[in-house]
């Protein structure tokens, strides 16, 4: 078992930037691939990024790529997601999730064990 909280939402201008963290508790955190979603309004929840085991193989969304960076920490047991050049449209509760299989999609949602709960980002205009 493997617990996960987010932090650092909050609300930020257009063209502002946020981090946000995710500890983990639980199992050895290194033996999980991690990933962001996010989860507008109305809308269904959708990929945003991932990082592999040892954090050398990332992945991101084209919406966000170029302005989304995620990073690991292994000995601190967090995942960070940097955004820069916030778009309104990136408004959304962004959840932290781990994966512990192997081989497996990170871009898929259900091929995740484990979530945070989610914190929100709101990017005014």
């Amino acid at each position: 078992q493997v617990q996960l909280v987010e932090s650092g939402g909050g609300l930020v201008q257009a063209g502002g930037s946020l981090r946000l963290s995710c500890a983990a508790s639980g199992r050895t955190f290194s033996n999980y691939a991690l990933g962001w979603f996010r989860q507008a309004p109305g809308k269904e929840r959708e990929f945003v990024g991932a990082i592999r085991r040892s954090g050398g193989i990332t992945y991101y969304a084209d919406s966000v790529k170029g302005r989304f960076t995620i990073s690991r920490d292994n000995a601190k047991n967090t995942v960070n997601l940097q955004m820069n050049s916030l778009k309104p449209e990136d408004t959304a509760v962004y959840y932290c999730a781990a994966e512990a299989g192997y081989g497996r999609s990170l871009y898929i949602e259900t091929n995740y064990d484990y979530w945070g709960q989610g914190t929100q980002v709101t990017v005014s205009s």
